[in-house]
């Protein structure tokens, strides 16, 4: 069966530990986790054809991303390959910048596509010379798709995804690499795995740290808090949203609620329009509060122009702190815990 798009990928499920060594068909392998947008490439099958760029989600993309496919013009045809689109700005990944390019066409892809080129960090092999290779344990595709890389000798903007099975360097990994901004925690897999379309059959561990926010908003009510807006300052004094918790536990919402206080007027956000979630557009219903409590809470990596992205975890109150003792907005990925 050739394989044609949309193809849905293959996923990971969230874990806060490394799983043990039996977990997964075939024994672990660990790969690091970029924070880019998840993408199958299509190289012509029967040729002659057109190289498709598909998003997760299905959407051809190709159109804005010119540049990987002239590049992907001289790979062999019938490929399927599974990997992260990436943007470079100096010795970080910058999401901002994959989000521009995401969001050009026409000239302006043609533009952004010298201005802030895109790479492709391939992680997997679906397809190769037009023969469907799903069923396939990972490790035999892994061994195809190093051979691709080492003779067609490819380089930018073809990224050959590191992976270990040695459990300490994917632990030095988690540690020293997601220090890195756009390299989040591990991505695990079965060497003796089926690729398995739409099925989280992998693990994936985000690094995870704890830091400080300012609470200026909830949702639910005073008595019954069921999630924290959380700020900080900026150069010009203005109190910036940085993230979004999850969902409190009840214990914590009463100790809360018992501290909390309804925002008087002059509020920083009382004109500031909030969303249900990262990039969505649907109003998010917001009870401001003062701005005078320090939460401190457990974040990934992920950040967006200062924000966290993923919702962030409520650990405790710092009694101890003052919403001046905060790190400034912008200060740092992820600041230190005083």
């Amino acid at each position: 069966m050739v394989l044609r798009p949309p193809v849905e990928p293959m996923l990971a499920q969230a874990r806060d530990r490394l799983p043990a060594p039996g977990a997964l068909p075939g024994g672990l392998v660990f790969q690091p986790k970029f924070d880019g947008y998840r993408a199958l490439l299509y190289t012509p099958c029967p040729a002659p054809g057109v190289v498709v760029v598909q998003s997760r989600r299905g959407s051809l993309i190709e159109s804005r991303f010119p540049e990987l496919v002239r590049a992907a013009e001289h790979l062999p045809d019938g490929l399927v390959l599974d990997g992260e689109l990436v943007v470079w700005t100096g010795e970080q990944l910058s999401f901002e910048a994959l989000q521009r390019r995401t969001a050009s066409s026409g000239r302006t892809a043609v533009q952004l596509a010298e201005e802030l080129p895109a790479h492709f960090i391939v992680f997997d092999v679906l397809q190769a010379e037009g023969q469907e290779l799903l069923r396939k344990p990972y490790a035999d595709r892994r061994t195809q798709l190093e051979e691709l890389f080492a003779h067609q000798d490819l380089g930018a903007p073809w990224t050959l995804c590191p992976e270990t099975s040695d459990v300490p360097a994917a632990q030095e990994w988690l540690t020293s690499w997601t220090g890195v901004p756009g390299v989040e925690g591990l991505v695990i897999k079965g060497r003796g795995q089926m690729y398995l379309p739409g099925v989280r059959g992998w693990y994936k561990i985000r690094r995870r740290d704890t830091t400080e926010g300012i609470i200026g908003g909830i949702t639910g009510t005073l008595r019954r808090p069921h999630t924290l807006l959380l700020g900080r300052y900026d150069q010009d004094g203005t109190l910036r949203l940085v993230a979004r918790s999850a969902r409190l536990h009840p214990d914590l919402a009463r100790q809360l609620a018992a501290q909390l206080t309804a925002a008087v007027p002059g509020h920083p956000w009382e004109d500031v329009r909030f969303t249900t979630s990262w990039g969505s557009r649907m109003p998010l219903d917001v009870v401001l509060v003062e701005p005078q409590l320090v939460a401190e809470i457990d974040v990934d990596t992920a950040q967006d122009r200062g924000a966290w992205r993923h919702p962030v975890r409520f650990v405790r109150l710092r009694e101890d702190m003052a919403p001046s003792d905060v790190a400034a907005f912008g200060e740092g990925a992820l600041p230190a815990s005083g």
